[in-house]
């Protein structure tokens, strides 16, 4: 039997490191083209899998896209879907929202789609009989926390969600029973901010905690 290692103390200062890394970790829009170093992706997938998962399912799945025709199927359906969403504001909303990066899929070197495997093996089905929405919280879990190891590392993550998951489905070719839980593109940053874009913008502050919780 391997004897379990003495748990790690998480001080003061790695706390406060902690408490930065969620306060700078942001939403990526605008990416230098620069390529990832050989093996850095492998390497944050690899932690994002040490994500929790209802009854260890490991429902993730990643998806890299390379292919160009590919990547051109998922820029249509972002260019669609983008114009219908601008359909629907009006006045100076909509010319703000018309002034917003919403992609980074001309400049980020990296493209990954996540699946949520719906009929996992693994598992077994614990956990998730009267939940099986669980799968997908555990693919949006993981996901979090590919944005944290990122930017520990200095690279950016961006999710594209004006898109049409169907449309991209087909395009990247995945088995049925997998649901796109996020469109992700990957590379490193501008420039970074402890602000996220859409408050630097205007378009919506920070919301208070003490509004967003509720005592019963």
């Amino acid at each position: 039997m391997t004897e379990t290692p003495a748990p790690p103390v998480f001080d003061a200062g790695f706390r406060q490191t902690l408490e930065d890394l969620l306060l700078w970790r942001r939403d990526v829009r605008h990416f230098r083209t620069d390529p990832l170093p050989p093996g850095a992706l492998d390497d944050l997938i690899r932690l994002t899998c040490l994500s929790p998962s209802v009854g260890n399912s490991q429902p993730w799945r990643f998806v890299t896209v390379e292919d160009p025709a590919r990547r051109a199927a998922v820029r249509q359906s972002f260019l669609t879907a983008n114009a219908e969403a601008l359909a629907d504001y009006h006045g100076e909303r909509a010319r703000m929202y018309a002034g917003l990066k919403l992609a980074g899929l001309d400049r980020a070197p990296v493209q990954m789609a996540v699946f949520c495997d719906t009929d996992p093996a693994a598992g077994y089905g614990l956990g998730r009989r009267t939940m099986p929405q669980t799968l997908h919280y555990s693919v949006a879990g993981a996901i979090m926390a590919l944005f944290l190891v990122a930017r520990a590392r200095g690279i950016g993550v961006g999710i594209v969600s004006i898109i049409d998951p169907a449309e991209v489905k087909a395009a990247l070719d995945v088995p049925q029973s997998w649901d796109l839980v996020a469109y992700l593109c990957i590379g490193y940053p501008e420039a970074d901010h402890n602000v996220p874009e859409l408050v630097r913008t205007g378009w919506q502050d920070r919301l208070s905690p003490a509004d967003l919780t509720l005592r019963r």
